[in-house]
């Protein structure tokens, strides 16, 4: 006898796998918009201040692989408390810098924490939710992250207002991490009854108080001999993909900071973009569903590419500020479609038995991808110019696309493995 396998219940998603994340990426969200400014109040030069906020990707990066070997060994729900404890580390070090190299330090904790922090998450709901709901349940996942950098901006545009200055962003992520612990703490944890599906009910029993170990663990090493040859195509063509969404995330600051953009204006004008982000996160999802990944994958990278390079266009253009507000909404628009889109492709790959390893590999490509593109951002504008590293990225961007509409329709998910049952 097995235990039926019920249809994704998004009540009891809410607090226990949404409510985290929205926590977080509120911390996120007040603190990436203040980087450049922070970093330039302590002596940063543009280019630098620019490194220091690509460290954040980098440490996304870094945080990948370690988080691929925890999960199957301690769970999700230990894995987030070992993320909570990093991102507070990260946020008070950010917050008491005395220098660029502190800050970067800080911000370097910062992305590991991500890292591990988004990885656990994904990794709970491609093991718990039926492919018929999958792109849904993480495109609202993709969704609630972005609900937390809609709300981070506005709620900086407040403090400031306030007179609290740009450093406070870090004085919200560690108030945010700390109720993050208090959730993991007081809520069910998801994890022990996701395991216990599809199993016969002696194992069921005995999962629900143990969840970890049930089934057998194949390394990252092995996995990615197997599966190489999706990362190599599929994986490069989402590294482009999250290289275009990093970059976006670094190059509005910068492009603000270098039009003399205050910092109250900076956080609206990126809060209202957020926004409008935001309000598209199911979209894509249903779409993705019903139609599939492609429908959702082309218009966002292409999107987002020519966005980047349509901004280095305004740059010769009258009127800076008003072109900047108009390209970060239409950034907005073209990545608010894709929410989720970058796990979904993950979770259709992955052993739904096993997925950490595959996912941490997939995670490691796209962190690449991201942690390079601010890199290469803050490279170009020490040796050129911002409008040129924006171009750059918007080819890099374009190449992705060509990859992705050439090789990712053989992997679609109805072509990969059957349905699961729903009941």
């Amino acid at each position: 006898m097995t235990n039926a396998s019920p249809a994704f219940s998004w009540r009891a998603a809410a607090l226990s796998v949404y409510g985290p994340s929205v926590l977080f990426s509120i911390g996120e969200g007040s603190v990436l918009p203040m980087i450049p400014h922070v970093a330039e109040g302590i002596g940063a030069t543009i280019a630098v201040a620019g490194f220091i906020a690509a460290l954040e990707t980098v440490g996304e990066l870094l945080g990948s692989l370690p988080t691929g070997w925890l999960l199957p060994r301690i769970g999700e729900r230990n894995t987030m408390f070992i993320a909570s404890g990093v991102g507070f580390a990260g946020a008070v070090t950010s917050y008491f810098a005395p220098n660029p190299l502190v800050l970067g330090i800080g911000i370097l904790l910062i992305g590991i924490a991500a890292a591990i922090f988004q990885l656990a998450r994904q990794a709970l709901l491609t093991t718990a939710v039926p492919i018929e709901y999958r792109a849904r349940a993480l495109s609202t996942l993709g969704g609630m992250f972005r609900l937390g950098i809609t709300v981070g901006p506005f709620l900086m545009a407040a403090l400031l207002g306030f007179g609290l200055g740009p450093t406070f962003a870090f004085g919200v992520q560690a108030v945010a991490i700390v109720l993050i612990i208090v959730l993991l703490l007081i809520v069910r944890d998801p994890e022990r009854a996701a395991a216990a599906r599809d199993l016969p009910d002696e194992v069921a029993e005995e999962l629900v108080a143990d969840p970890i170990d049930v089934h057998p663990r194949t390394g990252m090493i092995t996995t990615a001999r197997r599966r190489w040859s999706v990362l190599v195509t599929v994986g490069v063509g989402a590294a482009s993909l999250s290289a275009l969404r990093q970059s976006r995330q670094m190059i509005l600051p910068l492009w603000a900071v270098a039009i003399a953009l205050d910092p109250d204006a900076t956080a609206l004008i990126i809060g209202i973009a957020a926004l409008i982000d935001f309000a598209l996160f199911y979209t894509g999802g249903l779409v993705m569903d019903r139609f599939g990944r492609m429908w959702v994958v082309m218009p966002v990278t292409v999107g987002l590419a020519m966005g980047h390079i349509l901004l280095a266009v305004t740059g010769l253009l009258p009127g800076p500020i008003l072109w900047f507000s108009i390209i970060a909404i239409l950034l907005s628009l073209a990545n608010g479609l894709g929410s989720g889109v970058v796990m979904t492709l993950a979770a259709d790959l992955a052993d739904k038995t096993n997925p950490a390893p595959f996912l941490a590999l997939w995670r490691l490509m796209t962190s690449a991808g991201g942690a390079a593109a601010p890199l290469i951002v803050s490279g170009v504008t020490a040796l050129a110019s911002l409008p040129i590293a924006a171009v750059v990225i918007g080819v890099i961007g374009l190449g992705g696309a060509w990859l992705m509409g050439t090789t990712l329709p053989k992997y679609d998910p109805r072509r990969l493995r059957e349905a699961p049952e729903v009941a």
